[in-house]
């Protein structure tokens, strides 16, 4: 990859370890932490990893250099400054579609998954859907999963066009119930939209086991934001017609994401955001939308993020995607183990609960005896980082019979979250520490 920093005039990044797939040894705990500037060894511990991650130096490099040494709009001119970000922006595009399994015209740069999600809602649903069509969703997903689609319908109920939100439920696993999904997908239902893995059970879903009983005309959306950068993602392997990644969440940085469209439904796309570099012509006073990627990409592209997107992919690939995937697992493993036997500590649903050994980095769970608010406080002033409350899960949303339980468990709870970066001794720290406390609050 032609990375930002590869510029001769220009410093080069930290070194990458050298990739855990090569015959070089695995790269080293040390070298790893040395990666993550903001991880100092008498700092608190960060165990919030699903909320975001924590930057390499190749990308605050990435972020720097852009605003440090020539600094241009990419696409906008003919001057090297210009052409070569062009150039770089388009690379971190290849680099990110093979990242995801995707080919280059079928990844658009984004805001965030959040600005992803909402697209899919604005470039293809808001025209594609008639009257009576239906949303198969999950309420328990991440509010920027939920209420797109909310908007969608008021939107349409605006102009006389009914669609169904039909939700299903959730497993005692977190994972969503392809058999209830099965039951309600019908003949009207055009888009299916769920998490590859949950963002507070930590639970994995692919639709393997339902896939086949889906008419092949319904529209499959991938949230990608937890999955993307912890365990190996090949779009097509998830039968996936669209899917967002959060960049901040993969080592990159905040208000940059991903939209992957699949090429069959590039028809049907139309410009949600037209104006300058979305590639539409007007002929006739009528707008004509032109090529993907371009199609849904208008305005300034956020530059250095998008950079600083191929600097975090660079990364991943150093480390190796499969090596972090196998880390989380061990150390979720790990958390889950210490927690079982803790007075009045109720681990939430998710791998703690699974039948086999598995694990993506998230664990939450409930003390009895306080709030989850009050327990991340005391946790933060010993030195622990987690995240509390809700988890950006809405409380307004139809709850599908048999998720009472899970939506209370919700409501209030506290999530850890752990990443390559994170080690075994911070993880017994954390249990040394939630032991003290679950024996003083009980």
């Amino acid at each position: 990859m032609r990375s930002p920093t590869s510029d001769p005039a220009r410093p080069a990044a930290a070194a990458v370890p050298p990739t855990a797939h090569s015959a070089s040894a695995a790269p080293s705990t040390d070298s790893i932490r040395a990666l993550f500037p903001a991880l100092t060894d008498n700092g608190p511990v960060y165990l919030d990893s699903a909320a975001t991650t924590q930057k390499p130096l190749p990308v605050i490099e990435a972020v720097d250099g852009y605003h440090r040494r020539h600094t241009a709009n990419s696409g906008r001119g003919t001057y090297p400054w210009a052409t070569r970000l062009a150039r770089e922006v388009e690379q971190v595009r290849a680099d990110t579609a093979r990242f995801l399994g995707a080919r280059p015209h079928e990844v658009v740069f984004t805001a965030g998954a959040t600005a992803g999600l909402n697209a899919v809602a604005l470039a293809w649903a808001l025209t594609a859907l008639d009257d009576g069509d239906e949303i198969l969703y999950s309420p328990r997903d991440h509010a920027s999963n939920v209420y797109p689609w909310l908007q969608l319908r008021a939107t349409l109920a605006h102009f006389g066009r009914r669609i169904r939100l039909v939700p299903y439920r959730t497993t005692a696993l977190g994972e969503a119930d392809v058999d209830d999904i099965a039951a309600k997908a019908g003949p009207r239902t055009r888009l299916l939209t769920l998490s590859h893995i949950h963002h507070v059970f930590g639970a994995l879903n692919t639709l393997e086991e339902v896939r086949d009983r889906l008419d092949p005309r319904v529209v499959v959306c991938f949230d990608c934001s937890q999955s993307a950068g912890h365990i190996p993602i090949d779009v097509g392997e998830l039968g996936a017609d669209f899917a967002v990644v959060s960049a901040h969440k993969m080592f990159g940085a905040p208000g940059t994401g991903v939209l992957f469209c699949h090429s069959r439904l590039h028809d049907q796309l139309t410009p949600f955001l037209p104006g300058g570099n979305s590639g539409v012509r007007v002929r006739d006073s009528t707008l004509l939308p032109m090529r993907m990627p371009d199609r849904l990409e208008g305005g300034t592209h956020n530059i250095p993020g998008i950079l600083a997107l191929g600097a975090a992919v660079g990364v991943l690939d150093a480390l190796g995607v499969d090596t972090i995937a196998e880390h989380n697992r061990v150390l979720t493993r790990r958390l889950v183990d210490g927690m079982r036997a803790l007075p009045g500590l109720r681990l939430l649903p998710g791998p703690a609960h699974a039948p086999c050994d598995i694990g993506y980095g998230i664990v939450s769970f409930t003390l009895d005896g306080i709030t989850a608010t009050d327990l991340g406080f005391v946790l933060s002033e010993l030195g622990f980082l987690v995240r509390t409350g809700a988890h950006c899960v809405p409380a307004d949303t139809a709850t599908p019979p048999g998720d009472i339980d899970i939506v209370a468990a919700e409501a209030d709870s506290v999530r850890v979250s752990t990443h390559i970066y994170t080690t075994t001794e911070e993880v017994d720290r954390f249990l040394d520490c939630l032991s003290t406390l679950a024996t003083e609050v009980r």
